[in-house]
């Protein structure tokens, strides 16, 4: 009897397990539906992603390649030209105000060596208080 009562139960318990799991499929199902209905573009752009990283995990073949490296070069020498344009430009309004690299790094330097004196002053004057603090409370005794 006691066999009976344990499989009796077990499968009351594999009952149960197997209700919650359909409840839960269904509530899963449900919400996701009304979500898609709900707001569209959020599902487009959640495929949008799923798709981008699915593609980005498989490896690339070789027409792929072929079909894509002109396009690929022509990119390249555009941001390429880009940067240098942009570069150039830079450098040229820096020089323009007067600003070059190793003014800057003077100008740096400068103020890291202002930085460091003025934490050594404040350093300074924490320990002079501290001194002076302990030299009046050692005369009041």
């Amino acid at each position: 009897m006691i066999d009976n009562r344990t499989s009796s139960s077990a499968s009351e318990d594999q009952g149960s397990v197997r209700q919650r799991a359909i409840e839960a499929y269904d509530g899963a199902r449900e919400q996701v539906s009304d979500t898609f209905s709900e707001a569209p573009l959020i599902a487009l752009a959640g495929g949008l992603a799923a798709g981008a990283l699915i593609a980005a995990l498989l490896p690339r073949t070789e027409a792929e390649t072929r079909a894509l490296q002109p396009a690929a070069r022509r990119v390249k020498q555009s941001a390429r030209a880009a940067y240098e344009a942009a570069k150039d430009t830079g450098t040229q309004r820096l020089g323009d105000l007067g600003l070059s690299r190793d003014r800057a790094q003077e100008t740096i330097r400068s103020l890291l060596s202002d930085v460091a004196q003025a934490a050594k002053d404040s350093g300074q004057a924490a320990l002079d208080a501290a001194r002076d603090r302990d030299g009046d409370g050692s005369q009041g005794r």
